[in-house]
């Protein structure tokens, strides 16, 4: 049973009895402009963070082939290729067993800025590794490393922002990792690895300058009884005011983070382990494992990774390291067009559109390399073709359903047990995507390249019809309705009205909430 919070007006960090400041009332006459630039300076310094982690993403991407040359520095054999592309997604879990604890330990700032030193180290690791087992290590590193993330930059996101701004600022965490990827891509094909490596110093070394200018939660602070100090947070966030102005706030800040605090104890003590044996825990969960399975198991995950080895293999009419270039540039341009229409299309539109073009395109591209292979056609004349089907593919993946899990992550599931079924999920993913990329170069070898593409378009053919029938329409819901979905009291097939929309986003913003979920991530 949830305690009971006393009445209090906090100012200038103490709990005082008297609601007014000495007889002193302020009115906040600011422009959103100003109320809005902190709040975007925040989140930026935290997207910063997730923009390295994606640079550890896309680094094996340029890392694979320069290891496959002749003449490579390290001399690494096939099945040390396998886990070279693999490893660090093999890890991330577990840095994400760990995330939740040191987060609510340290606080999301603190344990942000320590996440960088794992990042530099490995880093430079990777620039003085002369062994496949170094490599291991730094890319073990890594892969921990960006476990470690998932707890602490959602719930910072959250807690810091005014509601009418959380969402738009929440989905540019997609868009830091997808950047990340890319600059590894670019830069890559202009110099060599240890090159980039060196370069790559240059993200978390910004990113804990950035993060040290920044805020702590006001609500974590508030949870720890440091109430002076959530107050300066506050003030800071809310347009660099003085402590009058955000009085009212801070009252609910502290409210807010003591009753989640005494109430989750007591969900803990009497109901934690009731919640996932309930359909609202596993429809949900199901769901969203699938996403990963369609994702991971369509081609779109393998490509990124080997997207130079594959451009090669096809004989792409671009220089590979070009082509994979432009590969990056669609993820990303995928990943902004999925960011601006996913509210006007809804969900499901986009997933159909997404799924049913990236199997149509790696359909063709192994029938194109299978008529190639078999001689039935002259290859070289038609080059462009594959080229341009996998860079299609790349922006199709990335307009829906490399994104859609990591959004469904934070909605489909309920109140109780959020943060630990959202873990679960994201760890579903990440060790999907490692089972994929490491069985890559085993299914060549068997099946050619033209069968597991054929492969890759069959799962998103046999995705397509499962979404169709298990993929609710979330956008523009609620998370009672979307709970209430999962309960069998209501169906969500279609997107609402848009005067129904436009009641429940004012309802949003006049109602803000904590977010305690340790281990919830857009990553």
């Amino acid at each position: 049973m949830t305690a009971d919070i006393p009445e209090v007006d906090i100012r200038h960090g103490k709990i005082n009895g008297s609601v007014e400041a000495k007889g002193t009332s302020e009115k906040l006459e600011i422009s959103k402009l100003r109320q809005a630039l902190p709040q975007v300076f925040a989140v930026s310094a935290k997207n910063l963070l997730l923009l390295t982690f994606g640079t550890t993403l896309g680094f094996p991407t340029i890392l694979i082939p320069s290891l496959q040359k002749v003449d490579a520095d390290i001399t690494v054999t096939r099945e040390e290729i396998t886990w070279i592309s693999s490893i660090n997604l093999f890890m991330v879990p577990l840095g994400c067993l760990m995330s939740g604890p040191i987060s609510h330990r340290l606080g999301r700032k603190k344990t942000m800025l320590f996440i960088n030193i794992p990042f530099i180290s490995a880093w430079i690791l990777f620039y003085y590794a002369n062994s496949a087992p170094l490599l291991f290590v730094a890319l073990a590193l890594t892969g921990i490393t960006g476990g470690l993330c998932e707890a602490p930059v959602l719930t910072y996101v959250a807690e810091i922002t005014q509601p009418h701004l959380r969402g738009m600022l929440s989905a540019t965490s997609s868009m830091a990792v997808i950047i990340g990827v890319f600059t590894q891509i670019l830069v890559g094909s202009l110099t060599d690895w240890r090159t980039v490596a060196l370069i790559n110093l240059i993200f978390p070394t910004i990113c804990f300058l950035a993060l040290c200018l920044m805020p702590e939660s006001p609500y974590w602070l508030a949870g720890k009884n440091r109430l002076k100090e959530a107050e300066e947070a506050l003030c800071w966030l809310r347009g660099w005011v003085s402590p009058s102005h955000i009085t009212g706030e801070l009252k609910t800040v502290y409210e807010v983070s003591q009753r989640v605090i005494a109430g989750g104890m007591d969900d803990k003590k009497e109901y934690w382990w009731k919640i996932f044996s309930k359909r609202t825990f596993i429809y949900p969960y199901i769901l969203i494992s699938l996403g990963f399975l369609i994702s991971s198991f369509g081609g779109s995950a393998t490509l990124q990774t080997f997207a130079v080895t594959i451009f090669a293999s096809l004989d792409a009419p671009l220089e590979k390291y070009t082509a994979t270039v432009f590969l990056g540039l669609a993820e990303l341009i995928g990943t902004a067009v999925c960011v601006i229409i996913i509210h006007y299309t809804g969900k499901r539109m986009i997933t159909f559109i997404s799924i049913g073009g990236t199997g149509f395109c790696f359909m063709i591209c192994a029938i194109y390399d299978y008529l190639n292979k078999s001689a039935y056609i002259d290859g070289q004349m038609f080059t462009w073709v594959p080229t341009t089907l996998l860079i299609s593919s790349a922006f199709f993946s990335h307009i829906g359903i490399r994104l859609l899990p990591w959004v469904l992550c934070g909605e489909v599931f309920p109140a109780k047990g959020r943060s630990t079924a959202t873990g679960a999920a994201a760890c579903t993913g990440y060790i999907f995507a490692s089972i994929i990329n490491k069985a890559f170069l085993y299914m060549v070898d068997l099946m050619y390249l033209w069968g597991t593409f054929f492969f890759y378009a069959s799962v998103n053919v046999i995705g397509f019809i499962v979404m169709y029938y298990l993929l609710p329409e979330t956008e523009g819901r609620t998370l009672k309705e979307i709970e209430d979905h999962y309960a069998g009291i209501e169906s969500l097939n279609n997107k609402p009205s848009k005067d129904k929309s436009q009641l429940k986003e004012k309802w949003a913003v006049s109602n803000p909430a904590m977010v305690v979920d340790d281990l919830e991530s857009k990553l």
